[in-house]
C-alpha cells in the first residue's frame, strides 16, 4: 500500500514536471524563438502561456526594448584628409528576430560589433564627402539622417530597426588639432570681413537710395504747398474783390483801420507823420463818410 502511494506521489511529481517542461511563457517586454537543434521552429510569439515538447525544443528569449551602445575614439578622414575624432552612439531593437537570430545568433554584443561597422562606414561615407569646416558647423540633424539613410538597409539585413544614431562629440587628434584651429580662424576672419565689406556697401546703397527718396519727397511737398498757397492766394483775391464789388467806400474805410491798428497802434516809440496826406484822409473829412 504505501508503494502504491510512493509510486503515485512520484507519478504526479514527474506529471508535473513533465507539465512544467512543456510549457513557457513570453512576457511584454520579451521576444522568443522556439527551435529544435538550432533550427527555427518558430519565433513569433504574442505575451502569454506558449507549449514546447521537453527535451526537443528550445526557448530562447530576447529582450524587446531599445538596445543603447556607446563608441567612442573612432577616427575619421576628411575630403581634405584631415583626421576627426568622432564619439557617438547608436539606439536599435530587435526588428525581425528569425533574421537576427540567423545574423548574430541571438548575442547582443555581437549585433553591437557589426551594428558598429556599419554605422562607421555610413559616418565615413558622411564625413569624406565633406570638408573640415562643413562638417563642425553641419547641423547634427542633418549629419545624423544623412547617417541613418546610408545605414538603415544593413541594419535590415541584421533584423534590426536602427532607432537612432547620435554624434555626441568631435573632436581633432591633438597633434593637429592647433594648426588646424588657425586655419579655421583665419577662413573664418576672411569671411568676416567679406561679410563687412558687403554690410558696408549695401548701407552706403541703402542711404544714397533714402536721401534720393527725401530730396523728392521734399520737391514734391515744396511744389504741392506753393501749389496750394497760390490757390489760397487766388481765393483770398477773389474774395477782396467781391468785398470790394459790394461796398468799395466800406472796404477801403475798413481795410485803412486795419492799417491804422497795425502802424500806429502796436508802436511804442515815437511815429511822426503828416497829417494833411492821403493816410489819414478818414481822420480829416469823416462827415464825408456818412
Amino acid at each position: 500500500m504505501q508503494n502504491r502511494i510512493l509510486y503515485i506521489l512520484l507519478g504526479l511529481v514527474v506529471v508535473i514536471l513533465v507539465g512544467r517542461a512543456s510549457v513557457f511563457t513570453v512576457g511584454e517586454g520579451d521576444l522568443a524563438i522556439k527551435s529544435t537543434g538550432g533550427d527555427i521552429i518558430d519565433a513569433d510569439y504574442a505575451p502569454g502561456l506558449h507549449f514546447k515538447i521537453p527535451l526537443v525544443n528550445e526557448v530562447t528569449k530576447f529582450d524587446r526594448r531599445i538596445v543603447t551602445h556607446q563608441y567612442t575614439q573612432e577616427r575619421f578622414l576628411t575630403s581634405e584628409q584631415e583626421q576627426l575624432v568622432v564619439d557617438f552612439y547608436i539606439k536599435w531593437r530587435i526588428g525581425d528576430l528569425r533574421k537576427y537570430y540567423l545574423a548574430t545568433g541571438g548575442v547582443e554584443d555581437v549585433a553591437n560589433a557589426r551594428l558598429g561597422e556599419t554605422i562607421k562606414d555610413s559616418i565615413k561615407t558622411v564625413v569624406t564627402q565633406r570638408t573640415l569646416q562643413q562638417v563642425i558647423t553641419a547641423e547634427r540633424a542633418a549629419f545624423t539622417d544623412a547617417t541613418m539613410k546610408s545605414a538603415s538597409p544593413a541594419a535590415e539585413r541584421l533584423g534590426v530597426d536602427l532607432v537612432d544614431v547620435r554624434i555626441t562629440k568631435i573632436d581633432l587628434p591633438p597633434q593637429v588639432r592647433d594648426s588646424v584651429f588657425d586655419r579655421m580662424r583665419a577662413t573664418f576672419k576672411a569671411q568676416a570681413a567679406k561679410l563687412r565689406a558687403e554690410g558696408v556697401e549695401v548701407s552706403e546703397t541703402t542711404r544714397a537710395e533714402a536721401d534720393k527718396e527725401q530730396t523728392e519727397i521734399l520737391a514734391d511737398a515744396a511744389r504741392q504747398a506753393g501749389q496750394i498757397r497760390g490757390e489760397g492766394d487766388a481765393a483770398a483775391s477773389q474774395i477782396y474783390a467781391k468785398s470790394y464789388s459790394k461796398n468799395a467806400e466800406f472796404y477801403s474805410f475798413y481795410r485803412s483801420l486795419e492799417s491804422y491798428r497795425d502802424a500806429i497802434g502796436t508802436q511804442s516809440d515815437v511815429l511822426v507823420v503828416a497829417p494833411d496826406g492821403a493816410y489819414f484822409k478818414y481822420f480829416k473829412q469823416p462827415q464825408a463818410q456818412k
